[in-house]
């Protein structure tokens, strides 16, 4: 069954057409790639598309991106045990609140303040 795209001027360009198809995306989340495929109406042009929503596709992303999540939590979790901090040792070496951990090892903040906090906490213990 043709979509209702199928044919139609490309929005996003307006020199193309759009045609019916799949195709193979990659996207990354944390630093890990994604890839995933497709179903929707695709430029002939500038290859864009409109998308088809995939209840499949959408559960395996929201898997991979807890995995990814869990994995960076316990990964934080294995690096403040190996300096021998509790989670409060760990937020007054990083300059934060008591609850900064907790909140780190359940993935509440950024990958790069994560990092941050991190680095800091390594800087404080090897003087």
């Amino acid at each position: 069954m043709k979509s209702k795209w199928n044919g139609q001027a490309c929005p996003i360009c307006a020199a193309g057409v759009l045609h019916d198809g799949r195709k193979t995306v990659t996207q990354d989340y944390k630093g890990h790639p994604y890839q995933a495929k497709v179903r929707g109406a695709f430029c002939d042009k500038c290859d864009e598309g409109m998308l088809v929503y995939d209840a499949a596709e959408e559960a395996a992303w929201l898997a991979f991106r807890d995995q990814v999540d869990r994995q960076a939590a316990s990964e934080l979790v294995s690096i403040r045990k190996r300096l021998k901090l509790t989670q409060a040792q760990a937020a007054k070496l990083a300059g934060g609140e008591k609850m900064l951990f907790p909140a780190m090892s359940a993935d509440r903040l950024s990958q790069w303040r994560r990092l941050s906090i991190c680095s800091s906490c390594w800087t404080s213990t090897r003087i």
